[in-house]
């Protein structure tokens, strides 16, 4: 008797990005790109008079005696009107066009079109890359490449937006920008860990018993405590890496900590090489123990319904329906010597459980629903019902153990950077991976520039402090693409998906806080800037050290964890005012 393969019946799950999802983005960015280059003719512009010519310039009522000394033959003090007003006009109405043709306006209005101009393109830039380095990864599977190149791709529009803030004009003007790079790196920490953490409890909750989340299983409503979300060990790990990577943070800082008013540009360049230092063994660490790497892959395929594609594998006519016939190879490879049932009789007990049409034909929604319910119930009768329902349970808990096991060896194998035999045509998936990454490098790299001057210009129309612009509305637009993702996959309600998600917000903090800051600090340091950001430094320990505090050392997380981390976002914002403005720490 054969035994069971579920490896050989699900396919191989590739992440079948097809050019054609992109298409309708695509197509948005031309008409985007000509609505700006229009703007621009029209926003950066100066006042034409028509009529009669303006009065001349007032005089007054004395006499100058410097004109007379000059002999210029004036024997009163001129006041130049058109000298003055135009002071004023420029000095409140002008701007500089980035890259001498962009758009520009003084006005509030137009600054905040702008920025959701510039923050749509930087979102669709963040789009290409995470879909063209799932690509790759699916294509070459953990390894040096999944180590240590796509993690950064990640990062990089917010690397981008950084950089530039730091690197526009004078030291003067880059001090000044320089906080938008800083609001940026906050937000995005403290979003990821408070906003869409606390979102993915609330749309992943299932019912706790025992302190463990049922599968599947979702009555209790809200309850504070008998709802919430479970998780495997391996993402407390991760938990755990992300809080290690503050340290760089720590060090920067200590010379505000011991009131030392040396020292601070050498604080800066060693946290910048502890930084550089973290990333690299983070990256190295990734390849020798290639289990982030691993998660990573199950995130991008697990995004596919695994039953949908067995399902799919198990219809040989391609019809949508599963026969008796059809389903009987799901029962033909099954142990059956501690089960009192013949394979005959197997299938007419899965038939009878899951045609609710009684049509002796089984359609998708049948075929997941029946699975879904038999493993929830499976996993929560326990040995109450075990007895009763001994022949059933034993099955079901079989299947479910055996496709555990073989899921992880297909996880766990070795894997290398050579292309896996189970992507259909690897060169044109390579080529549209690559494609990808190279329209969102340049997108990004084109806008990010833009977007910062957007983001200082609204600023000085409305008198907002650069750093709360950034740290609300740049993460949006950077880290949208991932947070929405993030939810849809926990809202499947299960402990892997659940895992793998949380998994994916710590790495992805991780990564801005060592990749992202280690370009700020450079920044500071090359160009000779003041690190003054006592108060945002403190937002991003209190976050990352509270929610890793949590995860690191528990799995299981009540529907209440998810109002704590709701809280921490407006109590964030409001610890930086009260610092800087009550304080005066900035």
């Amino acid at each position: 008797m054969s035994i069971f393969q579920p490896a050989a019946l699900i396919p191989n799950l590739r992440f079948a990005t097809s050019m054609a999802n992109h298409r309708a983005p695509l197509l948005l960015l031309l008409p985007l790109l000509l609505l700006l280059l229009s703007v621009g003719g029209s926003v950066h512009c100066r006042s034409v008079l028509l009529g009669p010519p303006p009065p001349p310039d007032p005089v007054s009522d004395g006499a100058s005696s410097a004109d007379a000394r000059r002999g210029d033959g004036h024997p009163y003090l001129l006041l130049s009107r058109s000298s003055s007003a135009s002071d004023g006009s420029s000095s409140s109405s002008s701007c500089d066009q980035t890259y001498g043709f962009m758009p520009c306006t003084a006005s509030w209005p137009g600054n905040l079109f702008l920025i959701l101009v510039y923050g749509y393109l930087m979102f669709m830039a963040a789009t290409y890359l995470s879909s063209g380095s799932e690509l790759l990864l699916e294509i070459l599977g953990p390894g040096i490449v999944g180590g240590l190149f796509l993690p950064m791709l990640g990062a990089l529009p917010d690397a981008m937006l950084i950089l530039v803030s730091g690197l526009s004009g004078s030291s003067e003007t880059a001090q000044s920008q320089v906080s938008v790079g800083m609001g940026l790196l906050a937000g995005s920490t403290v979003m990821l860990l408070t906003v869409i953490w606390g979102s993915c409890i609330i749309v992943g909750k299932c019912d706790l018993h025992n302190s463990f989340a049922l599968d599947k299983q979702d009555t209790k409503g809200f309850s504070l405590k008998g709802s919430g979300v479970s998780t495997d060990l391996w993402t407390s790990y991760a938990a755990r890496i992300m809080v290690f990577s503050v340290i760089p943070f720590i060090i920067v800082q200590l010379p505000q900590i011991l009131n030392s008013t040396s020292g601070k540009h050498l604080a800066v360049l060693i946290s910048l090489i502890v930084s550089l230092a973290l990333l690299i063994a983070y990256c190295v660490y990734q390849v020798v123990q290639p289990w982030i790497q691993r998660r990573r892959l199950a995130y991008v395929e697990d995004k596919h319904d695994v039953v949908e594609k067995l399902f799919r594998t198990l219809d040989e006519n391609g019809d949508g329906y599963l026969s008796a016939a059809e389903l009987k190879a799901l029962i033909v490879g099954i142990r059956f010597e501690e089960i009192d049932l013949n394979e005959d009789d197997a299938v007419d007990k899965v038939m009878k459980d899951f045609d609710s049409s009684n049509d002796f034909l089984l359609e998708l929604p049948e075929f997941v629903d029946g699975i879904s319910r038999w493993l929830s119930t499976a996993r929560s009768s326990g040995a109450a019902s075990g007895m009763k329902n001994f022949g059933t349970m034993k099955f079901l808990d079989d299947l479910h153990h055996q496709t555990g096991q073989e899921h992880a060896q297909l996880k766990g194998g070795d894997q290398t950077d050579e292309v896996t035999e189970g992507v259909e045509n690897p060169k044109l998936t390579t080529l549209k991976a690559v494609l990808l990454l190279v329209l969102g490098t340049i997108v990004a790299g084109a806008f990010a520039d833009p977007l910062v001057d957007a983001v200082d210009n609204f600023s000085d129309a409305t008198g907002i402090p650069t750093f709360f612009i950034s740290f609300i509305a740049l993460p949006l637009a950077t880290n949208s693409s991932e947070a929405v993702s993030a939810i849809i996959f926990a809202s499947r309600k299960k402990q892997r998906t659940a895992s793998l998600t949380f998994s994916e917000l710590y790495g992805a903090v991780t990564m801005n806080n060592l990749l992202c800051l280690s370009v700020f600090l450079a920044i500071v340091y090359i160009r000779g800037l003041t690190w003054d950001f006592s108060s945002e430094v403190l937002v991003i320990l209190i976050v990352c050290f509270v929610m890793g505090a949590f995860a690191s050392f528990r799995t299981t997380f009540p529907l209440w964890t998810s109002s704590l981390a709701f809280l921490l976002y407006p109590f964030s914002l409001a610890l930086v005012y009260v610092l800087d403005y009550i304080f005066g720490w900035s």
